[in-house]
This record gives C-alpha cells, structure tokens and sequence, in this order.
C-alpha cells in the first residue's frame, strides 16, 4: 500500500513531463509575439492604428486617444494598457469602459492560440472577444453614472532611445516572464496531479458544479473554470490542455467553457489591476458574467438546433 508521501513523490513526477512539453509550447507563442508587438509599439505602427479607429470609439463614449490603449491590450497582457492609461488625462468613468474591453479582449494572440488549442476555433474565439468587448462597452456608456469619481492623474510613460535599450529591456521582462511561466505552469501541474490523487478535484466540482448549471456548462468543467477564474488562461491553461488529450473532459464541454471564460476569467488578479487604479469592481465583475452565461445558452441553444436539423427525417408510407 502506498504511502502519503510516496502518493506526493509520484504526483510531482508525473507533473514534470507534461509541465515541460507545456511551457515550451506557450514560450514558443509569447515570446516571439511580445517582441513583434515590442518593435510595433517602438516604430508607432500601434499609434498609426489607433489613430484610425478613433472616431468608432466615439460611438462607445471614448476620446480618441484612448483607442491606443485597447490596441495595446490587444497584443499585450493588461499592464501594458494599464501603462499607457497612466499616461493619459481621463475621467474614471471613461477608465471604466476602457477596463471591461481590456478585461474582455487582452493578450487576444496568445490567449486564442491556447484556446485553439483546447479544441476551439480561433477565429471565433477572436471575433468573440472582440464583438463582446464593445457591446460590453455600448451597454457600460448608456448606464453607467455620469460621474464615478475624479480625474486620473497621469504618470510619465517609459521611452526608448534606441533599439538597443528597447532589446534590453525586453530581454529582462521576457526573462522575468519565463521564470514566472515555469514555476507557475510546474506548480499547478503538481497541484492537479496531488488534487487527483487525493481525490479532492471531486470534492472541488461538486461545489461549484450548481454555478455550472447556471452558467450553462457540465458539472465535469467546474475545476477548469475555476483555475480561469484564479489563474486566468495562460496560466490555467496547462491544466486544460491536459483535461482536453487525456479525454478527462469532452470536446464539446471544453468548447462551451472556451465560450465562457473567452469573455469571463481572470476575475481575481486581472480585476484588482484595475480596482488598484480606481475603477468599481461591480462594473467590471457584473458585465463579464452576464455577456458569457448569456453567449453560452445562446451557443448551446444553436448546436441544439444544428443537431435537430441533421436528424433524418422518417419517410413517409
């Protein structure tokens, strides 16, 4: 019989492999892009098109030059919009519209790429992301107060002098970025294997399995929905990605909670991001639950029908 410890020893080996072939797989993805989009940001190709989408954000109640800001978050994850709002004169009701795009529609390159992965299609997820952000975003500009608070006070921004600072500089955030990527994939492989073996990933699901029904997904989702919640789908993706090639999930319940947490994740850290600068948690916690139970029963409602229509219809006598 197994002891505890031996139990502990063989979860933290059965981690390592598969830990490994993960974070390889997502250094491949981000760091190339984080220096593309480096080298964009430098040479103002970003500005160039923020420039130009300026007047669909007047529409959603935004000024022009807050458009840069959703263009960074794009690209890059939420400090970088973060960032270049410090760097601008805006109302915080203005900051809060910005907040649930950014929240909605961050890091779209990396992050899809990890949802494709999982057995969705890409080009949904991004048009997803994309539509529901500026729907979030017309909703938050009809009812949201006149006045949330004072002015944000803008810091200065970090400039670049010459390529060879700009490659500096992001060969220690990219180094920052590996190390944090590595402990955190390995740590949380580790954790599901130990949470496996002590069954306690049962214990887990049968909690949140209620909200599950709410939302519109399968009991069998509610730990990978709360690693998206917790740790957002970079980071939460090593787990489901796993989930999805050992078969511990379905293809069509890991699709439906892409379509979720496409729209809703990350509700702890990437939402104190923007509490830290001022923006009401409820305004930005509210939308992104509501957009993603209603885009879920909506899908499901639609495969419902595809299936119906492809059954064969009895001949007549």
């Amino acid at each position: 019989m197994r002891t505890t410890y031996n139990r502990l020893i063989l979860s933290v080996k059965n981690a390592i492999p598969t830990a490994g072939k993960t974070i390889l797989w997502l250094l491949k993805i981000i760091l190339p892009v984080s220096l593309i989009v480096t080298f964009l940001q430098y040479w103002g190709v970003i500005a160039f098109i923020a420039y130009y989408m300026a007047p669909v954000f007047s529409i959603i109640g935004l000024p022009g030059e807050s458009v840069i800001v959703f263009i960074s978050s794009l690209f890059l994850s939420l400090y970088a919009p973060i960032a270049v709002i410090s760097t601008l004169s805006l109302e915080i009701r203005e900051i809060t519209i910005l907040a649930i795009m950014c929240l909605i529609s961050h890091n779209m390159l990396i992050e899809t790429a990890i949802q494709k992965k999982t057995g969705s299609s890409a080009l949904i997820m991004f048009f997803l992301r994309l539509s529901t952000s500026f729907v979030a975003a017309y909703i938050l500009n009809l009812i949201l107060p006149a006045h949330l608070g004072t002015k944000h006070i803008a810091e200065q921004i970090i400039e670049f002098g010459s390529i060879g600072a700009l490659l500096q500089n992001w060969l220690l955030d990219a180094g920052g970025l590996s190390l944090k990527i590595m402990l955190i994939v390995l740590g949380l492989m580790i954790l599901q294997n130990i949470l496996k073996e002590f069954k306690i990933l049962d214990i887990i699901s049968k909690f949140f399995a209620p909200f599950m029904k709410v939302f519109g997904l399968s009991a069998n989702c509610s730990f990978l929905w709360f690693i998206a919640q917790t740790l957002g789908l970079t980071y939460g993706s090593a787990v489901m990605i796993e989930e999805v090639e050992h078969k511990e999930i379905s293809a069509y319940d890991a699709n439906l909670l892409n379509y979720h947490i496409a729209i809703n994740h990350s509700l702890l850290e990437d939402t104190l991001l923007f509490v830290a600068i001022g923006v009401p948690a409820g305004w930005m916690i509210a939308p992104r639950f509501i957009l993603a139970i209603i885009v879920v029963w909506c899908v499901r409602l639609i495969f419902h029908l595809k299936k119906i229509k492809k059954k064969p219809t009895a001949l007549p006598i």
